[in-house]
């Protein structure tokens, strides 16, 4: 075969770079396009030497590799060679037949993105692995709180009805009556635990709905202080509230808006075990403002990050002295983002916390979400 003709299949074929010689079958050399181009400009010019056999402007002697070769081994031998001639096609060859071209560029190309695959693999299963150790450390902390939780109501509930049975098997109405009183309570406490895991899992599952009603912020917040005075009961403690007089009406879901709001509250007063607790509510923009402040124990400032987690807690299970499963906060934040208020706190060790649940005034509803604030992170 000439060159001219080959000279023309490169011309008119710009996407190709490399032919192969096959001589019945078998490969007898491989002519680039920026060889042949050079030699073209170098030697006698296109009209003179186009009439040439292609052999002389050919690579006699090109790197042949078989079809089975392992990718690595091509990839090493391809580019061991000198390097006038690393970047040349290789030719494939089955039982001495050829059977294609490969592109040396296109298996390094291929060689790097595996490369860059393998290692992004890496990274994910090495951060997948983290993942998974820290939810393990979550999950034993959680049963740590929640067994302790558990275990107390329901032994309250298993000693209380057992000594009511003797009451009542003495004919002591006066005792049974005092008993169930406590043993209702210890119930009421273990109901609260096992509703806080439900609805933790019904918002991690996304199955919690959201039913928006007209809301009265000002009676909200003064049911919520009524309430906060009853868990205070005769610890020295102040429960204060400030609202304005008229309603502040806001469109949201009443009862999610009213556990928020007790947790906070709940929070409070047990972590004060003297001094204040005072609930505010007050205009801001275009959103309510709801306030629960306290003068109790605080929160370490390494603390404030995690205090939204679940199951997190500021005490360890061992030796701390509230008792608590480390979710209602965690509930709390995510209600309040699902109904679309924002929850955050500012704390200091030592001198109280402050948590400010802002509501948007909007007439339509769920409302949206406000920009995240730094204090939530």
């Amino acid at each position: 075969m000439p060159v001219r003709r080959v000279a023309d299949r490169f011309f008119d074929q710009p996407e190709l770079d490399a032919l192969a010689l096959v001589d019945d079958g078998a490969p007898r050399g491989l002519v680039t396009r920026p060889k042949l181009l050079l030699k073209l400009l170098r030697n006698f010019g296109y009209e003179l030497f186009g009439r040439g056999p292609v052999q002389r402007i050919a690579e006699t002697a090109p790197l042949t590799v078989p079809a089975a070769a392992p990718l690595a081994d091509v990839v090493d031998r391809a580019l061991s060679r000198p390097r006038a001639l690393v970047y040349d096609e290789l030719l494939v060859e089955d039982g001495g037949r050829f059977v294609g071209l490969i592109s040396v560029r296109d298996l390094a190309l291929h060689q790097s993105a595996a490369l860059a695959t393998s290692m992004s693999q890496r990274e994910l299963a090495t951060a997948r692995a983290a993942e998974l150790e820290r939810e393990n450390a979550l999950r034993s902390r959680f049963l740590a709180h929640v067994t302790h939780e558990l275990r107390s109501p329901v032994n309250a509930i298993i000693g209380l009805a057992e000594l009511a049975r003797r009451a009542s098997a003495r004919g002591q109405p006066e005792a049974v009556d005092e008993r169930l009183g406590l043993l209702l309570s210890s119930a009421a406490g273990l109901r609260a635990i096992v509703g806080n895991v439900l609805d933790l899992s019904k918002l991690d599952a996304g199955r919690m709905d959201v039913v928006p009603e007209e809301v009265d912020l000002s009676a909200l917040v003064t049911e919520l202080a009524a309430t906060a005075r009853v868990l205070a009961g005769q610890k020295p403690v102040r429960v204060s509230v400030e609202a304005p007089p008229e309603p502040a009406r806001v469109r949201s879901d009443p009862q999610k808006l009213r556990q928020i709001g007790l947790n906070l509250a709940g929070n409070a007063v047990k972590f004060t075990d003297r001094g204040e607790v005072a609930l505010s509510l007050a205009r801001e923009g275009e959103a309510w403002a709801l306030r629960v402040r306290d003068t109790g124990i605080g929160i370490r400032a390494e603390d404030l990050p995690r205090l939204f987690l679940p199951f997190h807690q500021c005490e360890d299970a061992r030796v701390r002295r509230h008792e608590g499963t480390g979710l209602g906060l965690a509930i709390a934040r995510s209600m309040a983002e699902l109904v679309g208020a924002r929850l955050a706190v500012e704390s200091v060790r030592g001198q109280g916390s402050t948590f400010t649940l802002t509501i948007p005034s909007l007439d339509e509803g769920p409302p949206r979400c406000p920009p995240p604030s730094p204090s939530c992170s």
